[in-house]
């Protein structure tokens, strides 16, 4: 009996072959004839590929009954990854804390939906909840004398009853935090919490049950003297100090979180029937057909099928002007179609689009290490135990050498000695300024691999830079035909064209490009003959042609002596030129050129003016290396060199005592951008060429070397701000705990001030390190 359609959408009895089916993961119209299908509980089900019938393999329920598995979902998304942003070597599948600073674990790849962070909600609910406690301890322990509201007795005991869901509730993950670091042998700010005010309320507690015990110098107004307000204070100051943290944390995120916004939510695919549907974009697979209506996003990268239409690609190229797509053309998922209706057919989907791979390099450097930090590593990792060390110095010579009642005193300095000092400041002062710096400024163009290149990229000298795709368009762009005899201009194009139309080199594009814009009729080709690398040879409307360079025209025996001096003089201004003979005799010539990109003069000068060297090594021809070099105002130029040459001047510079980085963007340029202590790729450019480089300009633009410049120069020196606050504040802070103004002034530093202290310290390095996001370049 067929099934009721409205209560099951996603399968149909089979032997119903007129009804239509649906894929029951991604929602796609499939047939019966799918080789992707299984049954469940006696129902057929079809799919369309094999990733969307594993999915549905795994858990059937979540695509049948999704209110059922919405209620047994996980607290966290499956398949994500957590690590520390102090120790990004520290990975897991679930969240939770770092074994061994003790913070809170962050997802890896941050999402849209990660606004409501677990950790924060449960800080803010035990801050909220045992905040009144807290300041009724602290008004009975400064002003219950005063007031005589009880007995001395009974209100120790009031302090004690208001202080256990402080300590043991609220200030429980501390204490598990600060267990942790004694287990895995890594002591932290959380062992020195845990210690402090563990031994505050832990004295207190024995001093209200059985004072007795304790001799008559502990004695202070009638009581055993207690310091249940300096447990419950510290415990509250910690928690809103972590709240202020985690609030600050969250915004280092920003920016991958504004790049994973620009991509759409949903596509319209076109079916094979013909119909059309709106579908989410994790159900777009390679090879759909989508339109993408005006005023909509390009919901994946992919090639247009039909229509025309200007896209603003500003998000990836930060090029003001719409950029005209017909068919055939590339486009780029989440960029903004301003006028006319696109079909396109999807090529990379999910983390293979452009803008995903944006987002996970962007992940990886906020995640990285820099060299400065291994400093502070060093330091944090010898000043716990340096701080231990100094509170029970302090407990031990207050108790002996300190006025009545001593050990009180030393005690509460103890305390304040653990509590003040700070070893988070430490951690976080170098990976908070990366991750800001990274997302910043991937939101200009620049995306950097790691922090050792943005430690490093100050401190760069020299530049090597490629010619092709780096200084010039890479794309060949047709300049002139010149004929020789009675043809004309347009026939040595159109001929030329002809003959090009099966070649796949990049020049011979350019010529039938230019052919096809001017409305030229090209002929078909016979017997096409490549000429390694030298020319091409065919036949077209019953003429024999033959197109190349001079040493293809030498070999024919053809003279082209009678346009040599416009040959060089074309060359001398950068063109490639090629000859074109017809049946053994000079047909004319056709020169292609390379242009310079617009941005590429003002971004040698500025790099200049900063003082640094730039050389051309290019694999192309001396003579129209040194043309663009002359107009670039470049003195320095290497012609005709191959990959180990490039590789080779690098390390000869790196002899001479320069810091250099190299920007290329071909495979050719791999191996010296790999060497290079600095490599640039220009995003423009391939794979591999990105893969080998530390930094990769999104744009194509040179200009992002003196954006990425200026933006490493901030950067260190902030880093350099939060060592060195945290380097003063610890050095300043512990002495002054430890009472050692106390001689001079007869002031001590409370604990409960030593509390604040150390929670606004890290804070402060984080809210430090969020002022790169408005520092300007």
């Amino acid at each position: 009996m067929r099934q009721n359609q409205s209560e099951h959408p996603h399968h149909v009895d089979p032997s119903h072959t007129d009804a239509p089916l649906s894929d029951p993961v991604c929602g796609m119209r499939v047939t019966e004839n799918s080789s992707h299908h299984m049954e469940h509980e006696g129902k057929s089900f079809y799919f369309c590929s094999t990733k969307c019938l594993g999915r549905f393999r795994d858990d059937p329920e979540k695509y049948l009954d999704p209110t059922k598995s919405e209620e047994h979902t996980t607290p966290h998304e499956p398949g994500t990854t957590y690590t520390c942003p102090m120790h990004p070597e520290i990975l897991q599948d679930h969240p939770g804390t770092c074994p061994k600073c003790g913070m809170a674990l962050e997802p890896l790849m941050p999402s849209l939906d990660d606004d409501n962070n677990p950790e924060l909600k449960d800080f803010s609910r035990r801050f909220w909840w045992t905040l009144p406690f807290t300041v009724i301890v602290t008004i009975l322990a400064m002003f219950g004398p005063q007031l005589g509201w009880f007995s001395m007795s009974v209100q120790t005991w009031i302090e004690l009853v208001l202080s256990i869901p402080v300590v043991l509730w609220a200030g429980q993950p501390f204490f598990v935090r600060g267990w942790q670091s004694v287990v895995n042998r890594s002591p932290n700010m959380w062992t020195l919490i845990g210690l402090g005010t563990g031994a505050a309320f832990i004295y207190s507690t024995i001093a209200t049950i059985a004072p007795g015990i304790f001799p008559e110098t502990f004695m202070s107004m009638g009581r055993v003297s207690v310091y249940f307000e300096a447990a419950v204070v510290i415990i509250s100051l910690t928690l809103l100090g972590q709240m202020l943290e985690l609030r600050a944390r969250s915004k280092t995120s920003a920016a991958i979180k504004s790049l994973l916004g620009l991509a759409p939510k949903t596509a319209r695919r076109i079916n094979k029937d013909g119909t059309e549907e709106d579908v989410p974009l994790n159900h777009v697979h390679e090879g759909d057909r989508l339109r993408v209506r005006p005023g909509e996003k390009v919901p994946v990268d992919g090639t247009v099928e039909e229509g025309n239409s200007s896209l603003d690609e500003s998000m990836l190229t930060g090029e003001p002007l719409p950029v005209s797509k017909r068919p055939g053309d590339k486009v780029i998922g989440a960029t903004m179609n301003t006028s006319g209706a696109l079909v396109i057919r999807a090529e990379k989907v999910g983390s293979a689009t452009v803008l995903s791979q944006i987002v996970q390099l962007v992940a990886q450097a906020q995640r990285s290490r820099a060299p400065m930090q291994r400093m502070a590593d060093l330091v944090a990792g010898y000043f716990v135990m340096a701080v231990v060390v100094i509170a029970i110095t302090t407990l031990f010579v207050w108790g002996f050498f300190g006025p009545q009642p001593s050990w009180v005193y030393g005690l509460i300095n103890a305390v304040a000695v653990l509590i003040i000092a700070c070893p988070c400041a430490l951690g976080l002062a170098t990976p908070m300024s990366i991750m800001v710096a990274t997302g910043k400024a991937a939101t200009q163009g620049v995306l950097f691999r790691d922090a050792a290149a943005i430690e490093n990229f100050r401190k760069v000298d020299t530049l090597i830079v490629d010619k092709t795709g780096t200084l010039t368009e890479g794309r060949p762009a047709f300049e002139q035909a010149i004929p020789a005899g009675d043809i004309t201009a347009d026939e040595v194009l159109r001929l030329a064209a002809s003959l090009d139309q099966g070649s796949e080199h990049p020049l011979a594009d350019a010529i039938v490009n230019a052919a096809r814009e001017r409305g030229l009729t090209l002929s078909a080709v016979d017997d096409f003959e490549s000429g390694s690398g030298i020319g091409v040879r065919g036949q077209v409307d019953s003429k024999s042609l033959v197109l190349g360079n001079t040493a293809l025209m030498q070999q024919d025996g053809i003279d082209v002596t009678h346009l040599t001096n416009i040959a060089d003089s074309l060359r001398e201004k950068g063109a490639s030129v090629m000859y074109l003979a017809s049946d053994g005799q000079l047909a004319g010539l056709l020169a292609v050129s390379d242009p310079i990109k617009q941005s590429t003069l003002e971004a040698v000068r500025d790099l200049q003016q900063a003082g640094i060297r730039i050389i051309m090594a290019t694999g192309d021809g001396i003579t129209t290396a040194n043309a663009v070099a002359k107009e670039l105002g470049i003195d320095e130029v290497h012609g005709e060199v191959k990959p180990a040459d490039k590789l080779d001047l690098v390390t000869q510079l790196q002899a001479e005592g320069c810091i250099v980085a190299m920007a290329g963007d071909g495979i050719n340029d791999a191996p010296a951008l790999a060497k290079a202590n600095v490599g640039i790729a220009m995003g423009t450019g391939t794979d591999v060429a990105m893969n080998s480089a530390q930094v990769t300009l999104v744009k194509g633009d040179l200009r992002g070397i003196s954006t990425a410049r200026h933006l490493s120069d901030s950067t260190v020196a902030n880093m350099k701000q939060n060592l060195g606050f945290a380097f003063i504040y610890n050095a300043l802070g512990v002495p002054i705990a430890a009472g050692v103004l106390y001689p001079l002034t007869g002031i001590l530093l409370s604990p409960m001030f030593a509390a604040l202290a150390m929670s606004l310290s890290s804070a402060s390095v984080v809210f430090n390190a969020l002022r790169l996001r408005g520092s300007r370049d």
